[in-house]
């Protein structure tokens, strides 16, 4: 989106602060980052350069206000006789909340601090450091990383497309933290190849149980255990009525197993499997839990960047690694 107007975005900074003053030496008031929450500014503080996130007016309200909106739509489809069972407004009010969550930066600084510190080990990913003494609710201030490029650009792609896979797997299966929004514009490298990831606004926390059932439906998925796998899609199901048709879900879901297993990036597809995922639950009469929305999110949000820097990468020999590691820590039972 365009970027604030400078007066604007002068008078948010200018108001965060007790008194109007800016802790600030120099802010460049030309923009290096403009969405539709907010936009990013680079700035200096005691020499040290800095980016500095400026929400924009009033952002906040118009998202609930949208979500209300959408959520009351939900709740109208729900009283059509096909959709009583979907629980539509559900899955709207919880992706209202998470996009709400992207405009408080109270939130996003205890992200971005709790992700640093989550893959502080992975010495082939960088999260900017938040500076919290001078963070508020409408401004963020972290570090700046300069030099930074697109995926696509440099090092090694097939490389380049591990080391992405390897970060969202360990967030989903072992960290429970999870940035759900790793598309091109929060995606970046280093020279060297060591991945940058910005934007802590959508940043999601799965519930030990989510989690636990996510990772088995993906260990039996990499061993091609279609039967194990229904298994996981019915014990993680938000509701399974006396007349679904359980026996009919698990022999579809051994069908889809089967035909998708190993397959290379080329080959698969996540939306396509997804999409074949849901359907055969509603047509045997299971609903899947809203919650299991945010790590297909996850996945889906890096898939096309992964097809282009390595086509022939196995998505789901990628993940055995994590997988162990969640076995081994208790996460999994297996």
């Amino acid at each position: 989106m365009p970027p604030l107007r400078v007066a604007a975005a002068r008078r948010v900074v200018g108001s965060a602060y007790p008194g109007g003053e800016i802790p600030l030496d120099a802010v460049e008031w030309d923009a290096v980052g403009s969405g539709s929450i907010a936009c990013v500014y680079p700035a200096v503080v005691d020499g040290v350069r800095v980016a500095v996130k400026v929400r924009r007016p009033h952002v906040a309200q118009r998202i609930r206000r949208d979500f209300a909106i959408l959520e009351a739509g939900a709740r109208a489809l729900q009283l059509l006789p096909q959709l009583r069972q979907i629980p539509a407004a559900t899955i709207m009010a919880q992706l209202g909340e998470a996009v709400a969550r992207q405009a408080d930066f109270t939130q996003e600084l205890q992200a971005l601090q709790a992700l640093g510190a989550n893959l502080a080990d992975l010495e082939y990913v960088r999260i900017p450091r938040p500076v919290p003494e001078l963070c508020r609710a409408d401004v963020l201030v972290m570090e700046y990383i300069d030099d930074l490029r697109p995926a696509q650009t440099c090092g090694e792609a097939a490389e380049i497309a591990e080391r992405i896979l390897q970060c969202a797997y360990r967030m989903l299966f072992l960290d429970g933290l999870v940035h759900c929004d790793m598309h091109p514009g929060n995606l970046y490298l280093l020279p060297g190849g060591r991945l940058v990831l910005l934007d802590g606004g959508f940043v999601v926390r799965l519930g030990p149980r989510v989690r636990s059932l996510f990772a088995e439906f993906f260990l039996a998925m990499v061993r091609g255990d279609g039967r194990r796998c229904a298994e996981m899609v019915r014990r993680s199901a938000a509701r399974v009525p006396a007349t679904a048709d359980l026996d009919g879900f698990e022999a579809a879901m051994i069908e889809l197993i089967g035909s998708t297993t190993r397959w290379t990036a080329a080959d698969f597809s996540l939306v396509g499997f997804a999409t074949r995922l849901f359907d055969l639950q509603r047509r045997h009469g299971l609903f899947a839990a809203p919650e299991f929305i945010f790590p297909l999110l996850a996945l889906l949000v890096i898939e096309g960047r992964i097809k282009d820097l390595d086509a022939q990468i196995d998505f789901q020999a990628a993940a055995l690694p994590v997988l162990l590691k969640a076995l081994r820590a208790g996460y999994v039972v297996g």
